[in-house]
Protein backbone atom coordinates (compact mmCIF):
# COMPACT_ATOMS: atom_id res chain seq x y z
CA UNK A 1 0.00 0.00 0.00
CA UNK A 2 1.64 3.38 -1.14
CA UNK A 3 0.86 6.24 1.51
CA UNK A 4 1.28 9.56 0.54
CA UNK A 5 2.24 12.34 2.78
CA UNK A 6 1.29 16.31 2.80
CA UNK A 7 4.43 18.07 1.97
CA UNK A 8 4.28 20.42 4.83
CA UNK A 9 7.69 22.42 6.77
CA UNK A 10 8.01 21.67 10.38
CA UNK A 11 6.67 25.57 10.94
CA UNK A 12 3.52 25.50 8.90
CA UNK A 13 2.17 21.84 10.62
CA UNK A 14 -0.05 23.42 13.41
CA UNK A 15 -1.28 26.51 10.64
CA UNK A 16 -2.12 23.64 8.23
CA UNK A 17 -4.04 21.29 11.26
CA UNK A 18 -6.30 24.72 12.08
CA UNK A 19 -6.43 24.38 8.37
CA UNK A 20 -7.76 21.01 8.55
CA UNK A 21 -9.66 21.36 11.44
CA UNK A 22 -11.85 24.38 9.80
CA UNK A 23 -12.36 22.63 6.41
CA UNK A 24 -13.93 19.39 8.46
CA UNK A 25 -16.22 21.84 10.60
CA UNK A 26 -17.41 23.05 7.70
CA UNK A 27 -21.31 24.69 8.39
CA UNK A 28 -20.92 23.27 12.26
CA UNK A 29 -22.49 26.29 13.84
CA UNK A 30 -19.94 27.82 16.73
CA UNK A 31 -20.98 30.74 18.79
CA UNK A 32 -19.47 33.80 18.05
CA UNK A 33 -15.99 34.59 20.10
CA UNK A 34 -15.88 30.85 20.93
CA UNK A 35 -14.45 29.72 18.23
CA UNK A 36 -10.15 29.52 18.72
CA UNK A 37 -10.91 27.76 21.79
CA UNK A 38 -13.22 25.40 20.30
CA UNK A 39 -10.59 24.77 17.55
CA UNK A 40 -8.19 24.65 20.20
CA UNK A 41 -9.56 21.98 21.93
CA UNK A 42 -10.29 19.84 18.97
CA UNK A 43 -6.54 20.62 17.72
CA UNK A 44 -5.51 19.17 20.95
CA UNK A 45 -7.30 16.09 21.34
CA UNK A 46 -8.33 15.28 17.78
CA UNK A 47 -11.95 15.16 18.89
CA UNK A 48 -14.18 17.21 17.02
CA UNK A 49 -17.14 16.36 19.58
CA UNK A 50 -15.90 19.69 21.42
CA UNK A 51 -17.81 21.54 18.39
CA UNK A 52 -20.88 20.68 20.44
CA UNK A 53 -20.07 19.70 23.48
CA UNK A 54 -18.16 23.05 25.06
CA UNK A 55 -20.89 25.01 26.77
CA UNK A 56 -20.42 28.80 27.47
CA UNK A 57 -22.30 30.85 29.87
CA UNK A 58 -23.64 34.34 28.24
CA UNK A 59 -20.57 36.39 27.96
CA UNK A 60 -17.86 33.99 29.73
CA UNK A 61 -15.11 34.58 27.29
CA UNK A 62 -15.31 38.03 27.51
CA UNK A 63 -15.11 38.21 31.14
CA UNK A 64 -12.50 35.46 31.65
CA UNK A 65 -10.09 37.79 29.17
CA UNK A 66 -11.68 40.69 31.30
CA UNK A 67 -10.49 38.88 34.72
CA UNK A 68 -6.75 37.86 33.03
CA UNK A 69 -6.25 41.20 31.73
CA UNK A 70 -7.14 42.38 35.72
CA UNK A 71 -4.26 39.87 37.04
CA UNK A 72 -6.38 36.32 37.94
CA UNK A 73 -4.73 33.70 38.69
CA UNK A 74 -5.14 29.83 37.36
CA UNK A 75 -5.93 27.06 39.64
CA UNK A 76 -5.52 23.56 38.60
CA UNK A 77 -6.85 20.48 40.14
CA UNK A 78 -3.83 18.49 38.58
CA UNK A 79 -0.24 18.99 38.16
CA UNK A 80 -0.47 17.93 34.53
CA UNK A 81 -2.45 21.03 33.79
CA UNK A 82 -0.56 23.10 35.74
CA UNK A 83 2.32 21.96 33.52
CA UNK A 84 0.32 22.57 30.49
CA UNK A 85 -0.74 26.35 30.89
CA UNK A 86 1.36 29.41 29.46
CA UNK A 87 2.55 30.66 32.69
CA UNK A 88 5.01 33.50 30.89
CA UNK A 89 2.12 34.34 28.97
CA UNK A 90 0.12 34.46 31.93
CA UNK A 91 2.84 36.41 34.21
CA UNK A 92 2.45 39.74 31.72
CA UNK A 93 -0.63 40.26 33.33
CA UNK A 94 0.13 39.67 36.88
CA UNK A 95 -1.26 35.93 37.48
CA UNK A 96 0.60 32.76 38.59
CA UNK A 97 -0.93 29.17 38.24
CA UNK A 98 -1.60 27.05 41.60
CA UNK A 99 -1.90 23.45 41.93
CA UNK A 100 -2.23 22.46 45.85
CA UNK A 101 -2.92 18.53 45.20
CA UNK A 102 0.77 17.55 46.57
CA UNK A 103 0.10 19.91 49.52
CA UNK A 104 0.88 18.45 52.98
CA UNK A 105 -1.93 20.97 54.66
CA UNK A 106 -4.18 19.40 51.91
CA UNK A 107 -3.45 15.67 52.46
CA UNK A 108 -3.80 16.12 56.03
CA UNK A 109 -6.79 18.26 55.72
CA UNK A 110 -8.69 15.93 53.52
CA UNK A 111 -7.91 12.82 55.49
CA UNK A 112 -8.83 14.16 58.39
CA UNK A 113 -12.13 15.38 56.76
CA UNK A 114 -12.81 12.24 54.84
CA UNK A 115 -12.66 13.61 51.61
CA UNK A 116 -10.35 13.58 48.52
CA UNK A 117 -7.21 15.87 47.85
CA UNK A 118 -9.22 17.88 45.37
CA UNK A 119 -11.88 18.76 47.56
CA UNK A 120 -9.56 19.99 50.16
CA UNK A 121 -7.30 21.71 47.00
CA UNK A 122 -10.58 24.13 46.47
CA UNK A 123 -10.78 24.91 50.26
CA UNK A 124 -7.21 26.30 50.10
CA UNK A 125 -7.91 28.09 46.92
CA UNK A 126 -10.85 29.61 48.39
CA UNK A 127 -9.11 31.17 51.22
CA UNK A 128 -7.06 32.84 48.51
CA UNK A 129 -7.51 36.69 48.52
CA UNK A 130 -6.98 36.79 44.83
CA UNK A 131 -9.38 36.83 41.42
CA UNK A 132 -9.16 32.84 40.62
CA UNK A 133 -9.98 31.19 37.73
CA UNK A 134 -10.65 27.45 38.31
CA UNK A 135 -9.03 24.89 35.45
CA UNK A 136 -10.40 21.49 36.70
CA UNK A 137 -9.40 18.84 34.08
CA UNK A 138 -9.47 15.52 36.40
CA UNK A 139 -11.68 15.42 39.40
CA UNK A 140 -15.41 15.69 39.42
CA UNK A 141 -15.15 16.48 43.34
CA UNK A 142 -13.56 19.65 43.17
CA UNK A 143 -16.39 20.79 40.91
CA UNK A 144 -18.80 19.56 43.41
CA UNK A 145 -16.90 21.45 46.16
CA UNK A 146 -16.71 24.67 44.19
CA UNK A 147 -20.59 24.40 44.11
CA UNK A 148 -21.00 24.11 47.63
CA UNK A 149 -18.80 26.95 48.49
CA UNK A 150 -20.13 28.83 45.50
CA UNK A 151 -23.82 28.25 46.71
CA UNK A 152 -22.58 28.97 50.42
CA UNK A 153 -21.53 32.51 49.17
CA UNK A 154 -17.99 31.43 50.31
CA UNK A 155 -16.58 31.67 47.04
CA UNK A 156 -17.15 33.97 43.73
CA UNK A 157 -15.27 33.06 41.02
CA UNK A 158 -14.05 34.62 37.37
CA UNK A 159 -14.44 31.70 35.73
CA UNK A 160 -14.57 27.66 36.04
CA UNK A 161 -13.38 25.87 33.66
CA UNK A 162 -15.44 22.60 34.04
CA UNK A 163 -14.12 19.29 32.00
CA UNK A 164 -13.28 16.21 34.25
CA UNK A 165 -13.47 13.43 32.20
CA UNK A 166 -14.51 9.88 33.63
CA UNK A 167 -17.41 7.80 34.87
CA UNK A 168 -17.83 8.34 38.25
CA UNK A 169 -20.25 11.78 39.07
CA UNK A 170 -18.67 13.64 35.69
CA UNK A 171 -22.00 14.90 34.35
CA UNK A 172 -23.65 15.51 37.59
CA UNK A 173 -20.65 17.58 38.46
CA UNK A 174 -20.33 19.63 35.41
CA UNK A 175 -24.62 19.83 35.35
CA UNK A 176 -24.01 21.48 38.92
CA UNK A 177 -21.56 24.43 37.67
CA UNK A 178 -24.04 24.92 34.65
CA UNK A 179 -26.67 25.58 37.57
CA UNK A 180 -24.73 28.48 39.22
CA UNK A 181 -24.57 32.10 38.03
CA UNK A 182 -21.06 31.90 37.70
CA UNK A 183 -19.85 32.25 34.61
CA UNK A 184 -18.09 28.71 33.05
CA UNK A 185 -16.39 27.14 30.32
CA UNK A 186 -17.97 23.36 30.63
CA UNK A 187 -17.62 20.08 28.20
CA UNK A 188 -21.14 18.07 28.80
CA UNK A 189 -20.54 14.94 28.62
CA UNK A 190 -17.88 11.97 29.96
CA UNK A 191 -15.11 14.04 27.89
CA UNK A 192 -12.42 16.20 28.61
CA UNK A 193 -9.05 16.00 30.84
CA UNK A 194 -6.44 18.05 32.46
CA UNK A 195 -4.54 18.80 28.77
CA UNK A 196 -7.97 20.27 27.40
CA UNK A 197 -8.45 22.36 30.70
CA UNK A 198 -4.83 23.98 30.35
CA UNK A 199 -6.06 24.35 26.17
CA UNK A 200 -8.77 26.29 27.27
CA UNK A 201 -6.58 28.33 29.34
CA UNK A 202 -4.44 28.95 26.77
CA UNK A 203 -6.67 29.65 23.88
CA UNK A 204 -7.72 32.71 26.07
CA UNK A 205 -3.96 33.58 26.96
CA UNK A 206 -3.69 33.50 22.91
CA UNK A 207 -6.67 35.53 22.34
CA UNK A 208 -5.60 38.41 24.53
CA UNK A 209 -2.13 38.40 23.05
CA UNK A 210 -3.45 38.50 19.80
CA UNK A 211 -5.77 41.64 20.26
CA UNK A 212 -2.73 42.98 21.76
CA UNK A 213 -1.16 42.90 18.40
Amino acid sequence: MKVELENVKPMEIEKRSFEIITEELGDTPLIPGTELIVKRCIHTSADFDYAENLCFSPDAVEKALEAIKNGACIVTDTQMAKSGINKRALARYGGEVYCFMSDEDVAETAKKNGTTRATASMDKAAAMDKKLIFAVGNAPTALVRLYELIKNKELSPELIIGVPVGFVNVVQSKEMIMDTEVPYIVAKGRKGGSNIAACIVNALLYMIDNRRD
